[in-house]
């Protein structure tokens, strides 16, 4: 009997964990890329193979492709869709500052942070992959981006074990979990920041087997020689400015003024209705 009751609870067991699997992959649901900035001209088509002039505010599925001209710049956040204006502003309310070591309030808080690439001007980038599976306790993320002309620049959270990140080029592809990098079709790699140990990107060498190199934090890779260097003061304060933008590309600052204009009433007689003409008898 007590054989028995040990197999009807490791078939309950293998029952629930089958249905939360099975749960979980109910939960996976295609992100959206959401543009949240254009200058110059850009254009985007969905996989047809027609070009459609793009414009902030535009949401893209998996399968889209975007390309800028010689003008051209974009901001896309990569994720769930979000809604627009992202910084939703409060008057006459604050709240507190998101950085506890940062003294004061602020009035506004983003109501999303997530993934986000900046196009450089002559860039085309399709978005191969874009997933989010809700576990119940986390999300796991799928992200294949194709970069094919240009370059661009990735302001990628830190993702949990089971996420993954991945920009194909010509004749590589590269990794990240929690990074801010750039990336060209060549191969070039700068790593700004990483929570995660930097850029992992893999060439396919003369012979076939492929080659992997490692850009950590603060360092770019030539992938020509394979030789990686320190980026130079000048060049941190740069993509200094890079990520700090685009972390905050989708907030709006609100600036107002109260109204605090108030009436007097001068004492003298009472108004009533009929003011005597300036210079008359009366």
């Amino acid at each position: 009997m007590k054989h028995v009751k040990l197999l009807l609870a490791a078939f309950v067991s293998t029952m629930l964990i089958a249905s939360a699997a099975t749960a979980a992959a109910l939960d996976t649901k295609p992100g959206c890329a959401t543009v949240v900035r254009v200058e110059g001209q850009v254009d985007y088509n969905l996989g047809d193979g027609n070009w459609h002039p793009l414009v902030a505010g535009k949401v893209l599925p998996p399968g889209s492709t975007i390309r800028t001209h010689s003008n051209g710049h974009a901001d896309v956040v990569l994720g769930r869709e979000i809604e627009f204006p992202q910084a939703k502003p409060r008057p006459e309310r604050i709240g507190e500052a998101s950085d506890a070591q940062v003294t004061g309030y602020v009035d506004y808080r983003p109501s999303a942070e997530q993934n986000a690439i900046r196009l450089t001007p002559d860039t085309t980038v399709s978005i191969d992959k874009l997933s989010i599976t809700d576990t119940g306790a986390d999300s796991v993320g799928d992200t294949e981006l194709n970069l094919t002309q240009g370059k661009i620049f990735c302001n990628v959270k830190k993702l949990n074990a089971a996420s993954q990140y991945l920009v194909k080029i010509p004749k590589g592809i590269a990794g990240v979990r929690g990074t801010k990098f750039s990336i060209d079709i060549f191969g070039t790699v700068v790593c700004f920041e990483s929570s995660n140990g930097g850029v992992v990107i893999s060439f396919t060498g003369a012979n076939g087997i492929p080659v992997t190199y490692l850009v950590t934090a603060g360092s770019i890779l030539d992938p020509v020689t394979g030789q990686t260097a320190n980026l130079s003061p000048s060049e941190l304060t740069f993509l200094s400015e890079v990520f700090s933008s685009l972390r905050t590309l989708y907030l709006i600052i609100l600036n107002f003024d109260y109204d605090r204009t108030q009436c007097f009433v001068s004492p003298g007689r009472p108004f009533t209705g009929h003011q005597p003409h300036r210079g008359s008898r009366s």
